[in-house]
């Protein structure tokens, strides 16, 4: 995904291990610490007494297999971020504190450079940023979506409105964008285990991800919202409208809808979200 290490692994090499492997207190056995650390972040892991130590006891050859290693060879976008928080303090070992604060400098011009969705802390932590998580949130519905029919046709029409706003933001474009990600979640929630029900506020009762009864309930008065305002789901009621729908309803509306689809469907991977990694 866009915004993962994962998805710019390959650039690595070139802005932040080979410079960081040019700094003048850099010890020439640098890539045997750090290949040591990034195999223990491999799927299938490396047989310690013969091919790990072969590597790591062999300058040139850990050099090599480290810069030769590919991403898909590391456990996800959670194991390229153990890592790199686990390289730190191998280097705070070797007890060079320059070398500390280059390697520092660099993952966070890194983060920088790619527009990453983490904010490096020190001494050298990493932490997902909030619109990081927003951003993969809907990544992950995206995916999701695209293993059905029936929700990628309801995600397709849904993304179709908010292109169609670009042509002009009338209300009736507006309503029709927050109809269809209302028709989205439907889709959704029709597919999680247990529910049966055949509108939306329906199903709300029959979904038992809920940690509060009010959690539900605004689900549902968002639901009921799209059904009374004139226009929207159905007619409406004209006399419930307080002014004409306008683009800081479909911004706020859309956010808000989006915030439930946790709550609605057993295929998103909460931690995952939060994280980073594959869907």
């Amino acid at each position: 995904m866009k915004g993962e290490f994962s998805g710019v692994w390959s650039e690595m090499w070139r802005k932040v291990w080979k410079k960081l492997s040019d700094h003048r207190d850099a010890p020439d056995d640098l890539f045997c610490e750090l290949y040591r650390e990034l195999e223990r972040s491999f799927v299938t892991r490396l047989d310690p007494a013969t091919e790990l130590a072969n590597i790591i006891d062999d300058q040139e050859q850990a050099r090599i297999a480290f810069r030769s290693t590919k991403v898909f060879k590391v456990d996800g976008e959670a194991g390229i971020v153990k890592f790199l928080e686990r390289a730190h303090e191998a280097l705070e070992e070797l007890g060079y504190p320059q070398l500390i604060d280059r390697y520092f400098e660099l993952v966070a011009d890194f983060i920088q450079t790619y527009s990453l969705r983490y904010e490096l802390r020190r001494p050298f932590t990493l932490h997902p940023t909030l619109p990081g998580v927003f951003a993969k949130l809907f990544n992950d519905l995206r995916t999701t979506t695209q293993q059905d029919a029936a929700l990628n046709m309801a995600m397709h029409e849904f993304e179709e409105s908010v292109r169609d706003l670009r042509n002009g933001q009338s209300s009736a474009r507006i309503k029709t964008c927050i109809h269809k990600q209302m028709n989205l979640l439907e889709v959704i929630a029709g597919q999680c285990p247990g529910v049966t029900a055949g509108s939306l506020g329906a199903m709300c009762d029959q979904v038992d991800t809920w940690p509060h009864a009010t959690i539900r309930e605004a689900m549902k008065k968002l639901y009921g919202f799209g059904s009374d305002y004139p226009g929207i789901r159905h007619g409406g009621n004209p006399a419930s409208a307080l002014r004409d729908i306008e683009m800081r309803d479909m911004v706020a509306v859309s956010v808000l809808l989006a915030g439930f689809a946790p709550y609605l469907s057993d295929r998103l991977d909460p931690s995952k979200i939060y994280a980073g990694g594959d869907a």
